[in-house]
């Protein structure tokens, strides 16, 4: 046992550190960062718990098989008196059915074996709020899915319905969850001391009653070890993940490793303890990775507010100097590429060269284009739009740049809409918006569609399109960079053309920042889907470099961008050889 013990706190470190993004999908936390060294140290102590590893077993205590029988016997003489009734008889236990060895003094049975009774809730239709004060309300499944019992997960009992204080839930109950998704289905709770009154079960929770002489709490880390999970995983019914159900049958069914009753108390003792030293170390790392991402936002912050080009480089030195320290995360590279960009944009990544062409002469020559594409009918003549103001203005520009509305540098246009009345001509290939993710386009899944053939000039894509997403994910872009693909573009995506002088990849680095820090996020339109309109892309203001600047941001964006992929690789290749240790580590207390 000490040797587990050691196994757990001489490699807290490494629990610590084996951290990784958290799933996108599934409810509960917020947080980005998933702690999966301490998710698998709670798994571990789980384990070693039900497996008779994590205490000592003491020869003095009363047998399990003993127990067995003295809750058989109990079992016997409620049904003789009528108070339950006779339980069906479950299936023998074979030895290809037990999945690890035992301590001496330990026996496998099934959950039925120590059940007095169990029963299911009630679901009467309710009110859409919680209950208030004490009046009686009825429990929602999130009351018993989170290994914490939370009363005010409810829904209040409507006045006309008179409440069935049979179910209400009592100190002590041990509660399951019939149906939930499949991540937490049978996830239970024991109901804690002085727990709110007048509260029901819904007819998704199922409370069991065990015999007096098993602990309800040596149960409940049972059921949540890593054993019980694959049992409910394999035997929860429905066709999706986001439902699956437990019946009352197949929870019975579980196959439990009971110690005798005293060391069921020793191992809930301990199991609490070392929870307890889990919480302060999920605590301290969170704390840490909290003080290490706000360090890291106000150190560059300090680059992007910098003054004059002293300033900043004064800034960037104190940044070097503790670079390996700062960016030891995938969210601190992801800042200090996002500062790149934004120092791009701002006139401070690159140095200004005096000989170059200032940006308000460019936009001159873009006018006088713009003109001659009117005048010859390749473009159409766009409704004027207003002087930017000085409060649409988000910081200074260096000398020789200008702020532009984005219809001034870049003709754009929505793509072909999808319109069965309108199937007719050459079948061509065409992008939709899922093909354009940020900075690349993914040609792996390609449908296509009808174009007649005055429509092909209209949407074909040449090298150097700037592609927009106008729903979905508004904003996101990419270039489209081939020659030699025949290929158009459909509605939900904005085509953008760019003047001569005007660099795309530019266009497609602005567009980036102003997505991070939400300004784009200002003209979108729609209260559930977003839409980037093309009305609202036209006047979206951009900084305009000259045009020689132009190409040396974007050559220093890219190397600076590239680094930044390389170390964000080098740094999951560390993150996946600490989740592999802490596996292996798990691996190795389980034998």
């Amino acid at each position: 046992m000490a040797a587990v013990e050691q196994l757990i706190t001489d490699n807290i470190a490494t629990w610590a550190q084996a951290v990784q993004k958290r799933n996108a999908t599934g409810r509960g936390s917020s947080k980005k960062i998933e702690l999966y060294g301490i998710k698998k140290l709670r798994a571990l102590i789980l384990e070693l718990a039900v497996r008779g590893k994590l205490v000592p077993q003491d020869s003095e205590d009363e047998p399990a098989s003993v127990l067995l029988e003295r809750i058989a016997a109990e079992k016997k003489l409620l049904v003789k008196e009528k108070k339950i009734k006779k339980q069906k008889e479950l299936s023998t236990i074979s030895e290809s059915d037990k999945p690890f060895e035992l301590p001496q003094n330990w026996k496998f049975c099934r959950l039925n074996d120590l059940t007095i009774a169990a029963e299911a809730g009630w679901s009467p239709q309710c009110e859409l709020h919680p209950r208030e004060g004490n009046n009686w309300g009825v429990l929602k499944v999130s009351a018993v899915t989170w290994g914490v019992y939370k009363p005010k997960e409810n829904k209040e009992l409507p006045q006309a319905l008179e409440p069935r204080p049979k179910y209400e839930v009592k100190s002590g109950d041990f509660l399951i969850s019939r149906a939930n998704t499949a991540e937490l289905v049978a996830k239970a709770v024991v109901v804690p001391e002085n727990a709110p009154k007048y509260l029901m079960m819904s007819d998704k929770i199922i409370r069991f009653q065990f015999s007096k002489t098993v602990s309800s709490h040596y149960i409940n880390l049972v059921n949540n070890s890593m054993f019980s999970r694959s049992y409910y995983a394999q035997v929860a019914g429905g066709t999706s993940s986001s439902m699956k159900n437990v019946s009352q049958g197949q929870v019975r069914n579980l196959i439990v490793a009971l110690p005798p009753l005293a060391e069921q108390h020793r191992i809930v003792t301990k199991v609490n303890e070392l929870m307890s030293l889990c919480d302060q170390l999920e605590q301290q790392t969170e704390t840490s990775l909290t003080a290490h991402t706000s360090l890291v936002e106000n150190l560059l912050a300090t680059l992007t507010s910098s003054t004059d080009a002293a300033e900043l480089e004064q800034n960037w030195h104190r940044i070097a100097e503790h670079f390996t320290t700062l960016f030891t995360t995938e969210s601190s590279i992801d800042q200090l590429k996002q500062t790149v960009l934004q120092l791009a944009v701002m006139g401070k990544l690159v140095p200004q060269d005096p000989n170059d062409q200032p940006a308000s002469v460019l936009l001159e020559k873009i006018a006088a284009e713009k003109e001659q594409l009117i005048k010859e009918k390749k473009i159409k003549k766009q409704k004027a739009l207003p002087p930017i103001g000085e409060d649409e203005k988000p910081f200074g520009l260096p000398d020789g740049w200008e702020w532009s509305r984005f219809s001034e540098v870049a003709y754009s246009r929505l793509g072909k809409m999808l319109d069965k009345a309108k199937d007719q001509g050459e079948s061509k290939k065409y992008l939709r918006n899922t093909n354009v993710q940020w900075q690349k386009i993914d040609l792996l899944d390609i449908k296509e569609m009808k174009f007649e053939h005055a429509e092909l000039q209209e949407f074909e894509l040449h090298k150097g399109d700037l592609l927009i997403c106008e729903g979905g994910e508004p904003g996101r872009c990419a270039i489209w960079q081939h020659d030699n693909i025949d290929i158009y573009f459909q509605k939900a995506l904005h085509r953008a053309r760019t003047y001569t002088g005007v660099i795309p990849e530019y266009l497609e680095i602005c567009l980036m920042v102003d997505a991070a820090n939400d300004s784009l996020a200002q003209l979108f339109t729609g209260a559930t889907i977003k839409h980037l309109t093309g009305d609202k892309l036209s006047r979206h203001i951009i900084s305009i470099p000259p045009s020689g600047e132009q190409a040396r941001i974007i050559s220093q964006a890219l190397q600076l961008s590239t680094l930044c992929n390389h170390l964000k690789t080098h740094l999951q290749q560390a993150q996946q050889t600490r989740l592999h240790l802490a596996d292996a580590m798990v691996e190795k207390a389980l034998g």
